[in-house]
């Protein structure tokens, strides 16, 4: 049997890894009898740790909140996790909380062993990271969205055009994604009644948050795609659908969500539903998939595509066989 003290800190790590641990669970993993889990966890408390306790068939102990943060017990994979991910909060893209951050990575560093801090400044040592070049999004709205979504709340606020014009949203927020340049909230807006995906840099939250909501399905199970699919189709002023020459096996581990999305039409074609901000951009993209397609719609992409085919014909013409700027086609 462990020592007391060790016991009692390796008590509060098991409180601390899940919410609720059932007496059995507990004497079973630290080797010791319910009696003594009862009178350790009475020990805890004495210390000024809040353990909660029920009774009853569905009984067990829950570590609650307190007046003051306890220390936390991580294992060396944890440590190392939380040594690095507050490295790149330093220099995020969460605005207010780059000092703090820096603050809570040297406590970290002091306490840990040796073998752990060699790892931190390995990965240091080798990562470099590029700058965050979108916008900074304040950490108390943050906090405030995940609030709601966690308490299952719905969330008011203002939210900001791309012209800065504020509209009022009512939510029943989802999810919060970050893409590595932006922040987003997935959410129902109850006035619209339709998923929406909103910018949280534009989002100004009304507190204190609405009435409980039971959640609903999300809108896709791959919620990371579908944020994807949607800020990139947002930012598209053309649109287009082409079929493909090849079954979709064949193509779409070269599709993300980001470029469009396939379905199959039958064992040889796939219908690909894609877009750009300009058709000669969409014409170059559509051919660096080296298969054969028709364009469905719009009919202007067909002429784009035509150009492009003349300028890579000329390119692939010898200057001496070119006339005036273009191939000489009779000398073939």
């Amino acid at each position: 049997m462990l020592p007391t003290s060790a016991r009692l800190l390796r008590l509060l790590g098991l409180l601390q890894t899940q919410r609720d641990w059932s007496g059995p669970q507990l004497a079973a993993r630290l080797e010791v009898s319910a009696r003594t889990v009862r009178n350790d966890v009475e020990k805890l408390r004495a210390l000024g740790y809040p353990v909660h306790s029920t009774t009853g068939v569905a009984g067990g102990y829950r570590l609650g909140s307190g007046a003051a943060l306890p220390p936390l017990l991580l294992d060396d994979d944890e440590a190392v996790a939380v040594a690095v991910g507050l490295r790149s909060a330093a220099g995020g893209t969460v605005a207010g909380i780059e000092e703090t951050s820096v603050r809570a990575l040297a406590k970290l560093e002091q306490v840990l062993p040796s073998r752990l801090r060699h790892r931190v400044a390995a990965l240091a040592g080798a990562v470099v990271a590029l700058p965050g070049t979108g916008p900074a999004v304040d950490a108390g709205v943050l906090t405030a969205i995940a609030g709601a979504i966690r308490a299952h709340e719905r969330l008011r606020f203002d939210y900001a055009d791309h012209e800065g014009a504020a509209t009022r949203r009512d939510t029943e927020p989802h999810r919060l994604v970050h893409t590595g340049r932006r922040w987003y909230l997935v959410a129902w807006d109850v006035t619209r009644d339709d998923w929406r995906t909103f910018r949280v840099d534009r989002i100004t939250p009304k507190i204190p948050t609405g009435p409980r909501f039971v959640p609903r399905d999300p809108p896709d199970p791959d919620i990371g795609g579908y944020v994807s699919r949607r800020t990139a189709q947002a930012l598209w002023r053309h649109h287009a659908r082409v079929r493909l020459h090849a079954p979709i096996a064949a193509v779409q581990d070269r599709l993300t969500p980001a470029i469009g999305t396939c379905e199959p039409i039958d064992d040889e074609h796939c219908l690909f539903t894609t877009g750009a901000d300009t058709l000669p951009m969409l014409a170059l993209y559509l051919g660096m998939l080296d298969v054969d397609f028709d364009v469905l719609d719009p009919p202007e992409l067909r002429a784009a595509l035509a150009d492009l085919g003349a300028r890579y014909t000329r390119a692939a013409t010898p200057p001496e066989r070119q006339q005036g700027g273009h191939t000489d086609v009779a000398g073939q």
